[in-house]
């Protein structure tokens, strides 16, 4: 990759290319827990624009620009009332849409009627706010993400904050071969994987084969490896416009689980991590498991939202005991991929990079993403705005090498219809 693709990758804030690509979709913006009713506002950083999120006494959500559009006081610090959120400055108040609905300081409501506040529209679901920052008559419908359209009771949902660039932490998602190397210890730690062949397929098959299938909103891609004699494993994931994943199951009939790697600003993600079941509620145990930070989730430091293993502690946690070498007290998946994804940098350039056989999902992704950056700057709408073409979920199983056409051979599987879930090898 050249330094101008690269820089073209990073960028995320208004005007820039990327930053216009992304504003395009539908994205989570924070954790409906966040918001209490008539409470007080909350801080967001997304796309690198600073702003500031906040539900009414009514219930209602509001994401603003956090400068006022008088004279640009932060409305971090505004009044939540009825109806609507109040500069603090001047006692301007607007309505979650952004309409200026008083001017208290002014004599009559000229500027009432034509002042208006930098407002996104928001839309709740399954415990996250979602937003839309592009333009109003190119807004797309909210996707059809299976862990949106299920019943509340059957989804779960965590936020962290990582100390990369989105494309960093999401590479992870895209990169099978890591598994074998980075998680092997943990692997074998996994209630999990215990009893399944398929955790001795993963370690020990350290070149599978990779294989991905365009689809309309991106890629569904396959990690082949050797099982027994007379079958291959296939795990495949999902990437999907512009920065969803979904992670190829555990063994079993247990919860199915995503990501969105959404960028702060260029050097820091929102990571939203997605565990739902498609087909029942989730139980009490699974729900302790995912807040506790086991698995697909991160332990939080109490009342933040930074991982509890991080760089200040080599990203072992604070009550890990010594060893020879600093990754042997990294325990956990995510602490593991936390770190070794930081560790990158975020202004660290990819021309620098050295790309083999095992990268050739990512170098699919990213030119995708750059190349629909640069069509919509030529005018051209990008793929993925039909929310149809959000259909599809993660599996695991096992083939016979016989198997010609895998894609085809899953395809119900990896429909998200209730009636085509099936457990994971």
């Amino acid at each position: 990759m050249s330094p101008d693709e690269s820089q073209h990758l990073s960028e995320t804030g208004p005007g820039t290319a990327m930053g216009e690509l992304l504003r395009r979709f539908w994205v989570p913006a924070l954790l409906s827990n966040e918001l209490a009713v008539g409470g007080a506002p909350v801080r967001v950083r997304l796309f690198s624009e600073n702003l500031v999120a906040f539900r009414t006494s009514e219930g209602m959500v509001g994401l603003f620009g956090e400068n006022c559009a008088h004279r640009g006081a932060s409305m971090y610090y505004g009044q939540n009332g009825k109806g609507g959120l109040r500069c603090w400055y001047h006692g301007w108040k607007y309505d979650v849409d952004g309409n200026c609905l008083e001017t208290p300081n002014e004599p009559n409501d000229s500027l009432q009627k034509r002042v208006r506040q930098k407002a996104y529209p928001c839309v709740e679901k399954n415990g996250a706010v979602w937003t839309y920052m592009g333009p109003r008559d190119s807004m797309p419908p909210m996707p059809d993400l299976e862990w949106l359209k299920v019943e509340e009771n059957q989804v779960f949902v965590s936020k962290r904050m990582q100390q990369c660039h989105w494309t960093q932490g999401m590479e992870g998602d895209l990169d099978p071969r890591h598994l074998a190397f980075l998680h092997a210890g943990t692997i074998d730690d996994t209630a999990e994987h215990a009893g399944h062949a398929s955790a001795d397929w993963l370690k020990q098959d350290l070149t599978p084969i990779l294989e991905a299938v365009v689809k309309p909103a991106g890629l569904m891609f396959a990690a082949r490896r050797n099982a027994d004699a007379n079958s291959y494993f296939w795990r495949v994931g999902q990437w999907m416009m512009p920065f969803f994943t979904t992670i190829p199951a555990f063994p079993g009939a247990g919860p199915l689980a995503g990501h969105a790697w959404v960028p702060a600003d260029d050097g820091r993600a929102t990571v939203f991590t997605f565990n739902w079941h498609p087909t029942r509620a989730l139980s009490a145990d699974e729900l302790a498991m995912m807040r506790s930070g086991t698995a697909m989730h991160a332990a939080l430091i109490p009342g933040t939202f930074t991982p509890l293993c991080n760089k200040g502690n080599d990203y072992a946690g604070p009550d890990a005991p010594p060893a020879p070498q600093p990754w042997m007290r990294i325990k956990r998946f995510q602490d593991q991929d936390i770190c070794i994804t930081e560790s990158i940098g975020p202004e660290f350039s990819r021309s620098e990079e050295n790309l083999g056989s095992s990268d050739a999902v990512i170098g699919r992704v990213r030119a995708t993403l750059i190349g629909a950056a640069r069509a919509l700057r030529e005018g051209r709408e990008p793929p993925g705005r039909d929310p149809s073409e959000y259909r599809m979920r993660p599996i695991s199983v096992q083939l016979p090498r016989s198997t010609t056409a895998w894609a085809d051979e899953i395809a119900d599987a990896v429909d998200t219809r209730p009636e085509t879930f099936r457990a994971s090898v």
